[in-house]
């Protein structure tokens, strides 16, 4: 699948609209049964997009054509597709060409979800999942393959496995939030335990694991990177300088070509063994300085409360 032209958020049009309507902005909410598509479409409605709910992908275009048209105050619409219409990664890729084709801008937003979060919520929701036959884990694994090109497509990928609905709807709220160009991209660094796994969703990943671990310390094991006790003493290592400098450097280098190429969310993940320490440190330390330089910046410690063994 080729969801080509992704959004630049420059000012090229089709020609079949310029002169007759303002430009559209069409968000394409899509993903895996489970991941949360009703909160962040309440979320955008909430925002004031006109939401669709579970429509199939191939009536896409007429319905916006319907809904934003020339006599239209409908600037912003948002469309839910998913399995329940019979989804397919060529009717969707269709419906983005007819869009973009008539100058409409387009967002695709995959929300995800691990496979034992997703069976957690089903269980306790009791909902039906979409795909027929088999257990549950098997529908969600058909699901997942199902959607696999359109996820590896889409504009922006939220995955909500260790997000409540309040930040889920924080997330949302800020990816579609109208920017200035120099302000469009959100930026989360997050701490994690390689131990506990790697993130699914990262753009950026450093590993900080050559860095003496202040866990062996007495007096630092049960602190975290956020004390500092324990920010000194990863930072008295002149290779945690180095890298911090060198990490900032590079990110400096990266952050406006992914604003050029249109990206709206950038997660950078920095690892350690548990999570608890060194990750923590360094990303407070990164999130300070994208900050600093006027980035858009949050920082999340994804393991940070996980007790230390």
């Amino acid at each position: 699948m080729n969801l080509a032209r992704r959004e630049k958020f420059d000012d090229t049009w089709g020609t079949t609209r310029r002169d007759t309507m303002p430009r559209l902005h069409v968000i394409i909410l899509t993903g895996l049964s489970g991941a949360g598509r009703s909160q962040a479409a309440n979320a955008l409605e909430d925002s004031g997009f006109f939401v669709v709910d579970n429509l199939p992908a191939d009536l896409v275009p007429a319905v916006v054509d319907s809904l934003g048209g020339p006599n239209s105050d409908r600037g912003r619409i948002a469309i839910v597709v998913d399995s329940r219409g019979g989804l397919t990664a060529e009717d969707l890729e269709s419906a983005l060409n007819t869009l973009r084709g008539n100058g409409i801008r387009v967002t695709v937003l995959f929300l995800d979800a691990t496979d034992a979060v997703l069976i957690r919520r089903f269980e306790e929701t009791r909902r039906r999942h979409p795909v027929e036959g088999g257990p549950l884990s098997e529908k969600i694994a058909t699901e997942r393959a199902m959607l696999a090109s359109i996820r590896g497509e889409s504009d922006i990928v939220i995955d909500t496995s260790e997000l409540n609905v309040h930040e889920l709807r924080r997330k949302v709220d800020a990816a579609f939030e109208e920017f200035t160009p120099s302000q469009r991209l959100q930026i989360e660094v997050i701490s994690f335990g390689f131990k506990h796994g790697t993130p699914s969703v990262v753009d950026v990943l450093f590993d900080v694991r050559f860095l003496p671990n202040p866990h062996w310390v007495d007096g630092l094991r049960e602190l975290t990177g956020r004390d500092g006790a324990v920010s000194d003493y990863v930072f008295s290592n002149a290779d945690a300088t180095e890298f911090l400098e060198l990490a900032v450097e590079m990110l400096d280098f990266l952050i406006p070509r992914y604003e050029a190429e249109g990206k709206l969310y950038l997660t950078i993940g920095i690892g350690c063994t548990g999570g608890r320490h060194r990750s923590v440190a360094m990303v407070e330390a990164i999130g300070e300085r994208l900050t600093g330089s006027g980035r858009l910046t949050t920082v999340r410690h994804r393991d940070i409360a996980v007790t230390a063994l």
